[in-house]
């Protein structure tokens, strides 16, 4: 008997892309009637251009798509925005039918997409549990009988009975995910929607995440979070322009991944401003990981103090901005964050290209391989605006070479723990005798 709970056979989904109305029906037979003489739109301001009619131009959203995902096994699904993964999660929980293509589906479907769906914003987050319950063919003794976990694991006991219109987005997608979580879902479809919550909880709901995949039930994950991909996932799918670019072994697909469009994991550039990642504000133009020689390093001795370096443009002069940088390990552990306080970063930088590097003390960072994502921020002493994120932008290894000045001294297997510092230790004889 066959354990493919998920089978998609030249998967194909296409948005035909036309004008958006005007707003009111006179309006719209104006410009309906002067498209249909040849003329232009009767409603553009001085100055503006007619781009023309768009009707008939289709995006493929996804183009042939085709794979299986066995019993019990967790997919990640990687790749950059707009590549087609969230499309891909709403054909297999039929928020949106394909185009063309087959989707064989075995078991029941719980998915999580993104923050304000699934829930009716009037009831209350009791009465949601109930309703998603009801969606998904449970009777309400069998909803009853996991509520407790529910509200428990979402951490809204005190809210159950408020309306989710009242919820933060935090505690929207707590209760969200705890609900598709729990109500025993043979196929758990979760998008990039835990972004929204906390470290800890997103923690939490990878720790669930992989309790389900050990019960026998499959879990298809969306991440832009390497780390997070590479713990948990058993297989992972790169989606590039709405195809299939890679599939197969975690580490070999991300590796793939994070290094397409750059010669090297630790290097990553955007030659093109207006591709950059950022805002009118700000953008960054490179990161790459160094060592004190300045030279771009994919390896770092433990020992020896490592390079973050960010190159952004400042294109406005009003806005101060702070370097932050993160580093995740390959368990998914949030390894730290730090940003640069030194008081040069109070004041808005004139306009032009800057270069700021955040040097990583050797003795510190345990061996393995480590994940940096890296944001110019504009903050106060409650908020953060983020004017440039990238996730996961560069990669590099630490290693022991076992040649003593390490924390380890003369011990040569590996040991557990994000850090691995070396510390100053002292010991003193308080007496002669015992006792």
């Amino acid at each position: 008997m066959s354990n493919v709970v998920v089978s998609v056979e030249n998967l194909s989904k296409s948005y035909r892309l036309g004008q958006i109305g005007t707003g009111t029906f006179s309006h719209d037979l104006a410009v309906w009637w002067a498209k249909m003489r040849g003329r232009p739109n009767p409603l553009l301001k001085i100055g503006q251009v007619d781009h023309g009619n768009r009707d008939g131009e289709e995006l493929m959203a996804l183009r042939d798509v085709s794979f299986k995902v066995l019993q019990g096994e967790v997919l990640g699904i990687i790749g950059k925005n707009g590549a087609g993964k969230s499309t891909l999660l709403k054909i297999l929980s039929r928020v949106t039918a394909p185009t063309s293509g087959k989707v064989k589906v075995k078991g029941r479907i719980a998915s999580l997409l993104e923050v304000g769906t699934g829930f009716h914003p009037e009831l209350t987050g009791r009465e949601n549990i109930y309703l998603n319950g009801a969606i998904l063919g449970m009777t309400k003794q069998e909803v009853t009988r996991k509520f407790d976990e529910i509200v428990d694991f979402a951490e809204v006991e005190k809210f159950i009975d408020t309306p989710v219109k009242r919820y933060s987005s935090g505690m929207y997608v707590r209760l969200a995910f705890a609900v598709a979580a729990h109500l025993d879902p043979e196929i758990l479809l979760v998008d990039e929607v835990l972004a929204v919550g906390d470290a800890e909880f997103q923690k939490k709901c990878l720790g669930k995440m992989g309790d389900i995949s050990q019960t026998g039930r499959t879990v298809f994950f969306v991440s832009h979070n390497m780390s997070s991909i590479l713990r948990l996932s058993r297989q992972v799918l790169l989606i590039n322009k709405g195809t299939i670019e890679n599939i197969g072994q975690p580490e070999r697909v991300v590796n793939y991944y994070l290094r397409s469009g750059a010669a090297s994991l630790a290097h990553r550039e955007w030659l093109n401003s207006k591709e950059a990642p950022g805002n009118d504000a700000i953008r960054i133009r490179s990161v790459r990981v160094v060592n004190e020689q300045m030279q771009t390093v994919e390896t770092t001795d433990i020992r020896q103090k490592t390079g973050i370096e960010i190159v952004f443009d400042q294109q406005n002069a009003t806005v101060p901005i702070v370097p932050v940088i993160s580093l995740y390990n390959d368990e998914g552990h949030h390894v730290f964050t730090a940003i640069d306080t030194s008081s040069k970063w109070d004041k808005p930088c004139q306009v032009g290209q800057y270069k700021c590097i955040a040097w990583i003390p050797g003795n510190l960072l345990n061996e393995g391989r480590l994940t940096v994502s890296v944001a110019l921020n504009t903050f106060s002493s409650q908020t953060a605006i983020r004017h440039a994120v990238v996730q996961d932008v560069v990669v590099f290894q630490v290693i022991d070479p076992l040649e003593g000045g390490s924390a380890k001294g003369r011990f040569t297997r590996k040991w557990g723990g994000a850090v691995s510092p070396l510390l100053d230790w002292s010991i003193n004889q308080e007496s002669e005798e015992i006792p």
